[in-house]
């Protein structure tokens, strides 16, 4: 049999609650935290080391169980997280009158035109960073060099610049002669592999 359980059935099963934001503030205090991060472990701890915790000690697992071990555990911790997310809140309420119409065509037109570039087309800058860092210059490959796997050069030196997911695809069919530059996209920019 497969089915479906909702969270609200959840709830309900658990004999739990949940509390009624209003609409939108939910979303807002949870991007906030992302930005804040005031809940993070450091700040609250590793629930998914707690619970399990608290499920071992044999005491009845009930909703109030659960929170009288936790705040004995944690007793600032709702403070601390909560001082953290509410500074951030200031924050936005201090921005959003700021933000008109013309600021958000301005931000969609970075994501859909900048962001999308820089994301997505990293070959030049990798390239260009390299030639820096030998003291050489670079160009883009030609078609015909482009067809042959190659990206572009530094100096006299080709490269193919290729994700650092190419190297696990065995199923690939072509033989790239040439040093390979591998990039890895972390949240920050790229950690950046270059074959010598």
């Amino acid at each position: 049999m497969n089915y479906t359980l909702k969270n609200e059935s959840i709830v309900a099963y658990n004999e739990s609650s949940e509390f009624e934001f209003p609409k939108y503030t939910s979303q807002l205090i949870n991007w906030t935290n992302q930005n804040a991060q005031g809940t993070r472990p450091v700040v609250v701890g590793q629930m998914s080391e707690l619970f399990p915790e608290f499920v071992a000690t044999g005491e009845e697992i009930t909703i109030e169980n659960w929170r009288k071990w936790y705040t004995e555990r944690f007793p600032d911790a709702f403070d601390k997280a909560t001082d953290k997310i509410f500074a951030q809140v200031q924050n936005l309420r201090n921005a959003i009158p700021l933000i008109d119409r013309e600021m958000v065509m301005h931000w969609v037109e970075d994501l859909v035109i900048n962001k999308t570039f820089n994301g997505m087309y990293v070959q030049k800058a990798i390239l260009a960073s390299l030639a820096e860092k030998k003291g050489t210059t670079f160009r883009l490959a030609t078609p015909a060099e482009e067809s042959i796997g190659i990206d572009g050069y530094v100096g006299d030196t080709p490269y193919s610049v290729k994700p650092d997911t190419y190297k696990t695809m065995g199923r690939l069919s072509e033989t790239i002669d040439v040093k390979m530059i591998y990039y890895t996209k972390t949240k920050t920019g790229l950690k950046i592999e270059v074959e010598e």
